[in-house]
């Protein structure tokens, strides 16, 4: 069962990362009416509906049973990818990044259980880097045939990713239940959300990990291109870096075997200082050398870092309704991404360093945090 399970993830893993209109997603919806003011605001209202369903989500997932919330999440998704393809003007996008919130919060938690679930928890850190990798194998796949077939073809590029979300869509009929579902009530949802919010030592973890995701996706996903800009590189040159950062995005596959060499401590010291220098490099430089291994060396400390954050996350689940207090997690740590996005966009709107310098003091700020986590942990 539990290999089948596995099996059948890294599949939906692998066929979900193909989005082919990856490379020109913002052109795809210029072309069909929306503007940059436009997709900004559908983005914020994603995230906002986003954090709204996070846990309800995961007491509907604790109810239904993992396997049938994952099925039901990719069949929307597939649903998502079609309204994508067909959508025109600033309504058709609304109505296709909605299905999307509504998908990412599903999905939230149950993907990480049902893998964390089949391999009974052991070497949980490869599993989770494998499925991580697969995703990001998938995204370089579509990348290199958008380039090399599609091309400016806007239309061929959402079909394909039609098809390839479909497929795994079937992917998900192949899974097996992993934990019967379990009843619950609005009052073990409070027990949950109380048990986390007066758990201290959760909390701190939870932070700890929030604060390199989020200057890892905002750097790299979009203070990037500024640096890039700012360094004088021509469009050729950006598009080769976006491969580059995909094909580090690859590296969690060797976050186990690191960790185990390292242990849990020289680990994070790794992850969150290699990202805060990363960050004091892109603040201190407008050369484009440095700004390209920096910008590269923080992506890999993320892809490193995730699956050797989500084993301990969820190895500190202790209640059967595990995808509720997952969702309750993803919630708290959206609020505070919320956050730091805004301090990001204010800072950088003043000086593009100043953000850069955040993104240091966040890394920073995590690593002592995690290591006050650590440091507290239960002696055996």
């Amino acid at each position: 069962m539990s290999k089948r399970n596995l099996r059948c993830m890294y599949a939906i893993a692998l066929l979900q990362g193909m989005v082919f209109y990856g490379p020109i997603a913002t052109l795809y919806r210029e072309a069909q009416g929306v503007s940059i003011a436009q997709i900004t605001l559908i983005e914020s209202i994603s995230l906002a509906l986003c954090i709204l369903l996070e846990v309800p989500w995961g007491i509907l997932a604790d109810k239904l049973g993992y396997k049938n919330t994952m099925v039901a999440c990719c069949f929307l998704y597939f649903v998502s990818k079609l309204v994508f393809w067909q959508a025109t003007g600033f309504g058709g996008f609304l109505l296709e990044r909605i299905l999307l919130s509504v998908v990412t919060a599903g999905l939230s938690g149950v993907d990480t259980s049902i893998l964390y679930l089949s391999c009974g928890g052991q070497d949980s850190q490869k599993v989770f880097g494998r499925y991580n990798s697969l995703q990001t194998a998938g995204l370089l796949a579509a990348a290199l045939i958008f380039s090399l077939f599609v091309g400016d073809n806007y239309a061929l590029a959402g079909l394909l990713t039609v098809f390839s979300y479909g497929a795994a869509a079937l992917c998900a009929l192949g899974l097996t239940e992993v934990k019967a579902p379990a009843p619950f009530s609005a009052r073990l949802t409070l027990d949950v959300l109380r048990q986390t919010l007066c758990d201290r030592r959760l909390l701190l973890f939870l932070l700890a990990g929030v604060l390199l995701t989020e200057a890892h996706q905002t750097i790299t996903t979009f203070l990037n291109q500024l640096q890039y800009a700012r360094c004088g590189l021509s469009d050729e040159a950006i598009g080769l870096l976006y491969i580059a950062a995909t094909v580090a995005g690859m590296a969690g596959i060797w976050s186990a075997r690191l960790t185990r060499r390292m242990g849990k401590r020289g680990a994070a010291l790794l992850f969150y200082g290699g990202g805060m220098l990363a960050c004091v490099v892109l603040a201190l430089t407008i050369s484009p050398l440095p700004s390209v291994c920096a910008i590269l060396g923080l992506r890999l400390c993320n892809t490193l870092f995730q699956p050797f954050f989500m084993e301990l996350q969820n190895q500190q689940v202790t209640t059967p309704h595990r995808a509720t207090a997952l969702s309750v997690h993803a919630m708290l740590m959206d609020g505070v991404g919320v956050g730091t996005n805004l301090a990001f966009g204010a800072l950088a709107e003043i000086n593009l360093a100043y953000a850069f310098w955040l993104g240091g003091g966040l890394c920073l700020a995590g690593l002592v945090l995690f290591f006050k986590w650590y440091a507290s942990r239960p002696r055996v």
